[in-house]
This record gives C-alpha cells, structure tokens and sequence, in this order.
C-alpha cells in the first residue's frame, strides 16, 4: 500500500520502460560519445524519466562536471 504522503510520479516518468523506448542502437550512440558506458545511460534514463536524447546527454554532462 502506497504512503498518503508519498510523491505522485512525474508526468514524464514511464518507469522501467523507458530504455526500451529509445533502442539499444541510442543507447551505445550516446554512451559512445560521452566516453561512458551504456548502463550509466540507462540509469540517467531511468532515474531522470527522459527518454529525449537531449535531455539524457545534458544530464550526462551535468554528472560529468561533478567528478
């Protein structure tokens, strides 16, 4: 049973079926260019929700600039 006081999820959020919905072929094209490895772009998608190129690739410069 859900908490009362839990957050809803967020509009864009598609849960685990997010990676699915941009390709494997994305999935290595991204991970190429950003010199990271495929399962780091699947967990930005999963825990951001995006499933936009552009919005994975910022999130994956914004963790890159913390290091």
């Amino acid at each position: 049973m859900a908490r009362r006081d839990a957050k809803p999820p967020r509009a864009g959020a598609t849960g685990p079926a997010a990676p699915a919905a941009v390709g494997e072929e994305e999935i290595a094209a991204i991970a190429k260019r950003h010199r990271v490895s495929p399962a780091i772009v699947r967990e930005v998608m999963r825990r951001t929700g995006a499933t936009e190129r552009a919005v994975i690739e910022r999130e994956i410069e914004k963790s890159k600039a913390r290091r």
